[in-house]
């Protein structure tokens, strides 16, 4: 089983849902990244999801956004990324995904790529801009190196193509609670619930809610209706507003470990 499978049947054993918190690698810098992930493991935090910088982002809204050209004014590149992973991998298990766009992936060469992550240990792959019908150029080196493909569906979706999307994931199905971009409102959690309940009679393996999980509230709601919560940019945010401070990855890491709190608490 790989660490993704492992981390699911733990926690459904034990009557929890997975806390997949999201970091901008390189922001503030690529040392921070790799404290981050230690600390916000320690925090509760289950699954590490890693976004690979790019200058033109179409999902990400500006919170996500203006935490890639940070890492990018600092040179962050993706082979740099690998080594940080690299290096995490002496010190925690925990499963690393990378999110980044097809270009960073194309620019190294989908087979160079796809070995080169999974000998630094990453576990999976959400490229955003590629979806499952597009992805025959990762398929075969993905699965190759033993990378999971992780597909994204939206409240749009249509019953074919949740069908297609649930058949193609791996690790777990990312849904994408609103239409729009990164950093916006979770508005009608009722309408999350019935979508999720929709892919689960479709799909094999877990459902994890994104976009939109801002506070420990949100994260208990949709923790009762997910396998899994992403939270992207309420944690970039808090990096973001104590980027200057000594404290940054303490001050991170009590938000994670709120909502680690809360959605634990929702389960009992």
């Amino acid at each position: 089983m790989s660490r993704l499978e492992t981390t699911f049947e733990a926690l459904k054993r034990r009557g929890e849902k997975a806390l997949i918190a999201y970091l901008m690698a390189g922001d503030p810098g690529l040392a921070e990244t790799e404290q981050l992930v230690l600390a916000l493991e320690q925090a509760g935090a289950n699954i590490i999801e890693l976004g690979v910088p790019f200058s033109d982002p179409i999902a990400d809204g500006p919170v996500i956004q203006q935490a890639a050209e940070r890492a990018l004014r600092n040179g962050t590149s993706l082979r740099q990324i690998l080594t940080v992973v690299k290096s995490l991998r002496q010190r925690t298990e925990i499963p690393i995904i990378l999110m980044l766009y097809y270009n960073s992936i194309h620019a190294m060469g989908c087979e160079a790529f796809c070995k080169a992550a999974h000998a630094a240990g990453v576990d999976g792959l959400i490229v955003p801009d590629m979806p499952p019908d597009e992805a025959v150029p990762l398929k075969a080196p993905a699965e190759a190196a033993g990378l999971q493909l992780i597909f994204l569906l939206a409240p749009t979706s249509t019953s074919d193509r949740r069908k297609l999307v649930a058949r193609e994931s791996q690790g777990f199905v990312y849904y994408v609670s609103l239409t729009g971009i990164t950093g916006a409102k979770l508005s009608n959690v009722a309408d999350v619930s019935h979508n999720v309940e929709k892919i689960r009679k479709v799909s094999a393996v877990p459902v994890a809610v994104g976009f939109g999980v801002a506070t420990p509230e949100d994260a208990a709601k949709v923790s009762k209706m997910a396998d899994g919560v992403i939270v992207g940019s309420a944690i970039v945010k808090r990096i973001a507003s104590h980027q200057q401070d000594p404290g940054m990855v303490e001050q991170v890491a009590g938000f994670v470990r709120s909502l680690k709190t809360a959605m634990t608490a929702a389960a009992h």
